[in-house]
């Protein structure tokens, strides 16, 4: 009777219209295009403080929107406010910027809001871009013409539809399921619990549902799908009880990978604020998700033990996890929204990373010092691609080191700290994942400070 009602419940969330779209905005709309007059053919380098302030306003908070830390955030408008020959001073958090221009014995202060944050590889490499040749190409134009090429670049929204974001997630996670000791069983059953959960994901956000709705709802027919595949294989094969240990790795798609590691990036530059709040709110994620899936084991009768031993020689094992891994962080950059050139470019660099390693880990070197080599390996390799490509930095690391994020160890640690009887075990899980989740940012922070003279100081 569980299975009915969560699976009827599902169903009228996957299909529900959009009784949501008449309702009152809690954020209003700002209208740029009234700073400025539509008419005027003053350039924008000459141009009122009040037009200045709000083109350095609006390109801050698209790169925020972006989900690209408070540093790159604050690089970017402090480089537009130099060209036009102001003073820019901005305080960044999760979904807000308190900004203020200076020019002269003049000053502008704004306080900016976004209504969601989310992650947008694209048009983060879009906006980069502008940034790079603004001083080329934007300075001879008005006020209301950079709006007008602004507006085009926000029109940019997911590259990809549900459904495909959904594939996406499902190879993601179903390499994910390999890679921490599943067979082909689990990856199955991971595969399409994964694809039904994350389509069912971007439906939510396309109908701007809250966070809690989205992860709790996602996750859950995620583990339901699994649950019921598993099941018809157990009946119809005669599958053995103890595959169904993948069903974690189904919902591993709602890992918040990119405020993880942004998180860690923004409390090394001393963006305290903002590091902070990208923390608090990947935790949250993680609390929404993890204790949902917790939930649907007590009602599914599924429990999680270890993975059936795989007998592969150790080539086979190592060229599978470079397969799988490219595989994974691949998936991770599609749902990311990033274009495949950059997605097969996050590939290449978390197949070499994250197979060094698991295979330092074969070799006893304990998880937390393997993850921050593998990281540090990744942000060195993403460095000498951009420099190379051009692509965001971020766009290339954060992809590639999602898949290390342990959050296998993070729902054991829930789930055995909710039972009285193995606590002990709960905490040592928590522990080991906590020691993971500090090295990966460590990694990525240290290769920034031997690949990049401007992220080495703190001027």
């Amino acid at each position: 009777m569980e299975l009915n009602i969560e699976y009827i419940f599902i169903l009228c969330i996957l299909y529900i219209n959009d009784i949501g779209d008449d309702l009152m905005n809690n954020h209003m709309d700002i209208p740029w295009h009234e700073y400025t007059n539509k008419d005027s053919k003053v350039k924008i380098e000459n141009a009122s403080l009040t037009e200045k302030s709000s083109v350095i306003g609006r390109i801050g908070l698209m790169l925020l929107a972006c989900g690209t830390g408070a540093w790159r955030v604050r690089s970017s408008m402090n480089t537009i406010a130099s060209e036009l020959n102001i003073t820019c001073i901005a305080d960044i958090g999760l979904t807000n910027i308190s900004y203020t221009c200076i020019d002269g014995i003049k000053s502008h202060a704004q306080s900016l809001s976004l209504h969601n944050t989310s992650v947008n590889t694209s048009k983060l490499a879009r906006m980069e871009d502008f940034v790079y040749h603004f001083k080329d190409e934007c300075k001879t134009c008005t006020c209301n013409e950079i709006h007008n090429q602004l507006d085009q670049i926000e029109s940019i929204h997911s590259s990809y539809s549900p459904i495909i974001l959904g594939l996406a997630a499902a190879l993601a996670c179903s390499c994910f399921t390999f890679l921490l000791g599943g067979g082909p069983i689990e990856m199955l059953c991971a595969f399409v619990g994964a694809g039904l959960g994350n389509t069912l994901r971007m439906k939510l956000i396309k109908h701007n549902y809250t966070l809690f709705l989205n992860v709790a709802a996602s996750v859950s027919l995620a583990c339901l799908a699994y649950a019921l595949l598993f099941n018809f294989l157990e009946t119809c094969f005669g599958i053995a009880t103890q595959h169904e240990a993948g069903y974690i790795c189904s919902m591993l798609f709602i890992i918040p990978g990119f405020p993880f590691i942004t998180s860690g990036i923004d409390l090394a530059k001393l963006d305290l604020r903002s590091g902070i709040e990208r923390l608090a709110y990947a935790i949250i994620i993680i609390l929404a998700a993890t204790l949902t899936a917790w939930i649907c084991a007590l009602v599914l009768h599924l429990q999680p033990v270890d993975f059936v031993k795989l007998h592969i020689s150790t080539s086979t094992k190592l060229l599978l996890r470079l397969l799988t891994s490219f595989g994974g962080v691949f998936g991770f950059s599609i749902m990311f929204n990033s274009s495949k050139k950059i997605a097969a470019s996050a590939g290449c660099i978390g197949a070499i990373a994250n197979t060094l390693r698991l295979t330092l880990v074969d070799l006893s070197l304990p998880a937390a010092a393997a993850a921050f080599i593998g990281a540090l390996t990744a942000g060195l390799l993403a460095s000498m691609i951009k420099g190379n490509t051009g692509y965001p930095r971020i766009a290339i690391t954060v992809p590639s080191i999602v898949i290390m994020v342990p959050g296998l160890y993070m729902y054991r640690a829930i789930y055995n700290l909710e039972l009285a009887s193995t606590m002990s075990i709960g905490a040592n899980w928590l522990i080991q994942s906590l020691l993971i989740v500090l090295a990966l940012p460590m990694g990525l922070i240290f290769a920034r400070i031997l690949t990049d003279p401007s992220f080495r100081y703190c001027t």
